[in-house]
């Protein structure tokens, strides 16, 4: 029989003030008490500087490194750090989390994810995104031991983030009929309960669309319970399918044409709302949601040209051509490619 091992958090932590029981948490999961927190410059203040407190204070011996962004070299710096009885936390957005929990896989020690922004469903998987000098790639490590997220420190994040976080979630929809696409044509191993859930992530977020807004401790939570859930069932599926489909391949590819490119969220939710009217179904829904948390619904909002938008259509089959989605195996046509993005008004 073919098993699989699900990997998930042993304790989950979402409300507001969590982060001053850092200690007693890890204390309740018997790890060990020498800790290395991973972190980014802003992200130190906003809440890495607040779990050092509560450590110290709790007799535990803390190391700091400060790092700039999501690359192997990050990795293999913050490596020389661990050693066999060191417990990695990783303090921060995406990038941190993802170099905190690639790191620590790599050295075989635990892992803490403390997110300090809703901005990706990265939170909780056991996958990280680490940048090569010119695209990202999806690494397997190993979900976290625990994730401690604390909704008032994430409230008083860039409400930018917030809302690429749920704009994020809301492309859960295009994924997963991607993944039930690729399952009947074919035959791609398909989890039922994994799919169930993601959506259900999603609609955690549209159902509860008018709750979302700045400053919010409650808004923050039902974002972090939604991406949680959402990492979740990538644990489950054993891949990223019930999270990222051909709207992911699209934002990968804005992140190859465009210098800098904007928000992961941001680009999915503008995706979404493109592969969504590829399928034919109720693009408009999408867009009305993204509207309403403030996430961006075309190129001038997303701040990208009219044809990047082409571009990107036009590449974005070819960005993981083992995952077969709605683009199919040869992409859309430079017409079928203008047709859709201006019947979307996304140009």
């Amino acid at each position: 029989m073919n098993h699989r091992k699900i990997q998930m958090p042993r304790e989950v932590y979402i409300g507001p003030d969590v982060i001053y029981e850092t200690a007693e948490i890890l204390e309740g999961l018997h790890l060990s008490k020498k800790a290395l927190i991973i972190t980014g410059h802003h992200t130190y203040d906003a809440g890495a500087k607040y779990a050092v407190e509560n450590l110290e204070e709790n007799d535990y011996e803390v190391d700091v490194k400060i790092i700039d962004d999501a690359s192997f070299e990050s990795v293999s710096e913050v490596e020389e750090y661990i050693d066999s009885d060191t417990l990695v936390i990783g303090v921060g957005g995406g990038k941190i989390i993802d170099v905190a929990k690639y790191a620590s896989f790599n050295k075989n020690v635990y892992f803490v994810s403390m997110p300090t922004t809703a901005s990706h469903d990265g939170i909780v998987s056991p996958l990280a995104s680490i940048k090569n000098p010119d695209r990202s790639t999806s690494v397997k490590a190993n979900a976290p031991i625990a994730l401690i997220g604390d909704s008032n420190i994430i409230a008083n994040s860039p409400f930018r983030l917030l809302s690429a976080g749920c704009a994020d979630l809301i492309s859960n929809f295009t994924a997963v009929k991607d993944w039930e696409l690729a399952h009947r044509l074919k035959f791609v191993e398909y989890s039922e309960s994994a799919a169930s859930l993601s959506i259900m992530s999603a609609k955690l977020i549209t159902n509860n669309i008018h709750n979302i807004k700045p400053g919010l401790e409650e808004s923050a939570r039902i974002v972090m319970k939604s991406l949680f859930s959402s990492g979740t069932a990538i644990s489950i599926a054993g891949s990223s399918r019930p999270a990222s489909g051909s709207e992911h391949m699209f934002s990968h590819s804005l992140d190859k044409i465009l210098e800098k490119p904007k928000l992961h969220g941001e680009q999915c939710g503008v995706g979404s709302i493109l592969m969504m009217a590829l399928y034919g179904d109720d693009w408009k829904f999408i867009r009305d949601c993204l509207k309403a948390v403030g996430a961006p619904i075309n190129a001038k909002e997303l701040g990208i040209s009219d044809e990047d938008v082409i571009e990107a259509l036009l590449m974005a089959h070819k960005i993981r051509p083992d995952r077969y989605t709605i683009l199919g195996d040869n992409g859309i046509s430079k017409d079928a490619a203008y047709e859709l993005a201006y019947n979307t008004e996304v140009i």
